[in-house]
């Protein structure tokens, strides 16, 4: 589970589709596009990104940071560990 304050950023960079960085709690990292919040088919909570390829969803939960790649008066970096 996350943090309201966690949870906020998640829609304020939906809200203005920033392009973001997530690295995973695994190490891995994608660059994409936030697009929205939605459940998947388990009923987790995710956010919708797009990437080159595709849109997909990504369990918040399976985030380790969120990084905006553009200058907003928002935040930079936020931590979900």
């Amino acid at each position: 589970m996350i943090s309201c304050a966690q949870y906020d950023a998640i829609e304020i960079v939906c809200m203005y589709f920033y392009p973001i960085k997530l690295t995973f709690k695994s190490g891995e990292v994608l660059n994409c596009k936030a697009l929205d919040t939605q459940r998947n088919a388990n009923g987790e909570e995710c956010i919708k990104v797009k990437t080159e390829s595709s849109d997909s969803l990504v369990v918040l939960t399976s985030i380790w940071t969120l990084e905006i790649c553009v200058e907003n008066p928002h935040f930079k970096i936020i931590s979900f560990i």
